[in-house]
């Protein structure tokens, strides 16, 4: 019995050539199968997806030439800006220069002409006070000659009038 058992037990794992045929004709005819109804859908969805991948590629290639392009231009924006910068300030530098030399330019001619004003003014005094000085002068020896007159003394006697007369004229102030 033990020897009728275990001729029944047949191996798990064995060549069978009758099966291996069974699963090749199998195979073939569902490749056939899968060839006539799926084989043109999935190539497709291949191609479809394998063009989509390389139109993706191309799409973030353009991005980034799209970037690099408006970064390009920035950075010449941002260059032309400090330039630009440079080209203010060196035309308000020019324009307070500019303004700086009026203003010392219309102060000289103001103060040329308060120096002017002041020099007219002085030679005007002058002209006065010589002018009072003379008429003094003409007082003096018209109120000498009328005390000489009233006298009518020797020399000694008019050098004493005219040396009193002078120290008079002497001690009052000369408006000048």
């Amino acid at each position: 019995m033990i020897a009728a058992k275990i001729e029944l037990v047949q191996p798990l794992i064995g060549f069978n050539s009758g099966t291996l045929v069974m699963v090749f004709i199998t195979f073939c005819v569902l490749l056939l199968i899968l060839k006539k109804f799926f084989w043109d859908k999935v190539r497709t969805f291949m191609q479809a997806r394998e063009q989509k991948i390389i139109d993706e590629f191309d799409n973030a290639a353009e991005a980034n030439r799209v970037a690099n392009a408006r970064l390009d231009e920035y950075s010449a924006k941002i260059a032309d800006i400090g330039s630009e910068r440079r080209d203010i300030l060196a035309e308000a530098k020019r324009r307070a220069d500019e303004n700086a030399q009026e203003i010392i330019r219309q102060a000289e001619e103001k103060a040329r002409q308060i120096v002017d004003k002041a020099g007219e003014q002085i030679e005007y005094e002058k002209e006065r006070a010589l002018s009072e000085m003379r008429e003094q002068i003409g007082m003096l020896a018209v109120y000498a000659a009328e005390k000489i007159i009233e006298k009518q003394l020797d020399p000694a006697g008019q050098q004493a009038i005219i040396g009193s007369v002078l120290e008079e004229a002497e001690s009052r102030a000369w408006k000048i």
